[in-house]
Parts: C-alpha cells; structure tokens; sequence
C-alpha cells in the first residue's frame, strides 16, 4: 500500500471480519474490529481512525445510525458502508450521511483495496495545503472537510467534494477536462459518469454563488469540463 492508516471495520460476521481485519493489517494498517455497535463507539473514541468501514446490519442496532452518532462527534473520517442491502433508497442514505462509497456484498478484497488507497491518496494531497484558505467572505479547509459560505455558515464536504474543489483551486485559473477530474479522484478502479461529476460540481457551484461579489467561481467549459477563477 503506497498509505497506511488507522481503520476501524464495524462487522458483525465472524468469518468477513478476521479476514477483513488481517488482511488490511497485513498491509500494514492498523485495523480495530468491532463487531456491535456500542463496541463500535467504544473503539471508535479510543482509535481516532481515519477510515471507518462499516456494516449496516448489526446485532444491537443500525450501521447508518451509528454512522450519524460518529458523524455528529467528528466529520474527520473517511466512511464506506459494506453492506449486501442493495436497494437504492439505503445507498441514498448512506451517502447522504457523508459516506465516500458503498460497496455491496460479496466484494473483491482487491476491489475494497483499490478503492481505499484512492481514498488515502486523495486525504494525504488533502492534508499538504495549507489550514485555511480564504478569499473574501468565503472559507476553505481542506483538511477538516469544510467550506464557509458568506453568511458564515460552515458547509460539510465529502471526501470526493472536497478533493474535486481541491483539484480546480490547484489549477485555478485553467479548464480541467471532466476525464482528468475523474482519473484523479475516483482512479481506474470505479469510473462514473460525467454526470456523477456534474451532481459534485451543483453543490459546490451552490457554496461559490452563496457570495454575490463572486470572490470565487466555477465556469463551466462546454465540451470540456470545469475552470475555478478568482476574483479579488
């Protein structure tokens, strides 16, 4: 793994979760498995994880309420659900809570494995930025997964949200094709659609408009892509 990191697997099936759990600390993460929810919250204060794998379905209560509980401590985290409840009504929720990914059962350890080193590639660019970037009324932090809007609310972002505005306040000022945004943040593993960049792209462009002086845009470039610019 080109990034190691500090995940707690919340699985309450005896076999999926020792060969989860070895498998991931054999390639040199350190992975807590709790196997119920209030062990779960336990391990949760005590590992401080970067990446939370969780499954819904748990002997003493919900995955996606857990998830809300671990949410509402911290937005620090990295979370996929791994869950074999398939309907997309489920999927909606869990991404609405901020998940990065839901995978369904049964996966591939190597596709889980592909996913995860995206994710740990986008956090460690995440993290080399500066704490805060601000440019008028309007507030980044990359590093904590937030944005201020200019009427002082913060703003949470997902992993991907927040790698996507990353990557054109990287290349502000220049047109970035939808394919490089999708080769950098989601990697060869999963392509979407440019569709699904487009739906990342209306909350974003929602954050930028909330400033009627326009001290940040996001241009849409037919045929192309997206262009970020600022404006002092």
């Amino acid at each position: 793994m080109s990034s190691s990191a500090k995940i707690l697997l919340v699985e309450d099936e005896k076999n999926l979760g020792e060969t989860l759990s070895e498998y991931l600390n054999s390639l040199g993460h350190e992975c807590a498995w709790a196997k119920s929810k209030v062990e779960a919250k336990e391990l949760f204060e005590k590992v401080c994880p970067q990446v939370v794998l969780m499954d819904i379905g748990l002997p003493d209560g919900n995955g996606l309420e857990l998830a809300r509980d671990l949410r509402s401590q911290t937005k620090g985290f990295v979370l996929l659900f791994l869950s074999s409840q398939n309907d997309p009504e489920t999927r909606v929720e869990g991404l609405e809570i901020g998940a990065e990914d839901y995978i369904t059962k049964p996966f591939a350890l190597k596709e889980l494995v592909l996913r995860l080193e995206r994710i740990l590639k986008n956090q460690k660019r995440l993290s080399l930025g500066p704490e805060v970037i601000t440019h008028g009324p309007l507030k980044i932090w990359f590093k904590r997964f937030e944005v201020q809007d200019a009427q002082g609310v913060l703003c949470p972002l997902s992993q991907k949200e927040c790698a996507i505005l990353e990557l054109l306040y990287e290349k502000k000022g220049q047109a970035v094709d939808r394919t490089e945004i999708i080769e950098t943040i989601w990697g060869e593993d999963k392509f979407p659609s440019n569709r699904t960049v487009d739906n990342y792209i209306v909350k974003l462009r929602k954050w930028c408009e909330s400033d009627p002086n326009g001290h940040i845009g996001i241009q849409s470039i037919r045929g192309i892509g997206y262009k970020l610019t600022i404006h002092e």
